[in-house]
């Protein structure tokens, strides 16, 4: 049920202001008595009303008389300074987030670097697709020596398919192959290559000797490394997903070189 006091007014200011319409011009006394107010807390409350512009008093007469102002002009005047106090308080929170914005983007460097891992080969292959999937702006591929027991039929065609989607969203690729890699390219691959791939405008791929590890590097700041196993060094045996604009760009000055002078890419199926 509404009531003056939604509008800020007290418990004893509401009762007496609703008394004053009901009296007409009234004493302190005489309103204390109509309205239930204690006499020790009625003048508190006539100075409250007169706070906020509800009640005039007449000084002319003796004693002092309150008389109430139009309904409508009071809710008017109470609706105003809500208002008011609204947008104080709006501007209270929005210099609150302006001060926390400043303050969360300074700490924005704890959230550029973070690392997370995949063990297991069809893991490793998942976290892979998954980041192809995400990139935005750019890829980078780079693979040495295929590892033992790994399908690159297989696996070949699912990481052919999510650059075919990454091309999709305008996401620029450029993939660096070992010769090993590259002789050992099953045919579906080859003929799949040249039918999706081999005349993209937004895609390149060269081969070069003496690549040295496997990695892979999406939008500037996040590079795959892949881990062999300690075990047996032709093996995979897991997968570092490194976010870290400083290392990325670490990674791409060591690659740009190679890409360099690495040919153009020629599969014949």
């Amino acid at each position: 049920m509404a009531s003056l006091r939604d509008l800020g007014l007290s418990e004893y200011e509401a009762r007496a202001y609703r008394a004053l319409l009901g009296t007409g011009p009234t004493t302190a006394k005489e309103l204390s008595r109509t309205s239930d107010v204690p006499m020790g807390r009625i003048y508190d409350v006539l100075n409250g009303l007169e706070d906020h512009d509800l009640i005039r008093s007449r000084t002319e007469n003796r004693p002092k008389k309150y008389v109430a102002v139009d309904p409508d002009a009071a809710l008017d005047r109470l609706l105003a300074t809500k208002r008011r106090e609204f947008d104080e308080r709006m501007a209270q929170y929005e210099s609150v987030v302006d001060t926390l914005s400043a303050e969360l983007e300074a700490e924005d460097g704890v959230e550029d670097r973070f690392w997370t891992a995949a063990v297991g080969t069809e893991e490793t292959i998942d976290l892979l697709l998954q980041r192809i999937a995400a990139a935005t702006d750019r890829i980078v591929i780079v693979a040495d020596t295929p590892a033992a027991g790994l399908d690159l039929g297989a696996v070949g065609e699912r990481v052919m398919d999510a650059i075919v989607e990454a091309l999709g969203r305008g996401v620029e690729t450029r993939v660096l192959l070992s010769p090993e890699i590259v002789d050992r390219l099953p045919g579906r691959v080859r003929r799949r290559y040249a039918d999706r791939l081999a005349d993209r405008e937004a895609f390149t791929a060269r081969t070069v000797e003496g690549i040295e590890g496997a990695f892979n590097l999406f939008d500037g700041v996040e590079v795959c490394l892949e881990v062999p196993n300690p075990l047996a060094a032709a093996e995979p045996f897991a997968m570092i997903d490194l976010t870290d604009p400083e290392f990325a760009a670490d990674v791409r000055e060591r690659f740009e070189p190679r890409w360099a002078e690495a040919t153009p890419l020629e599969l014949s199926a």
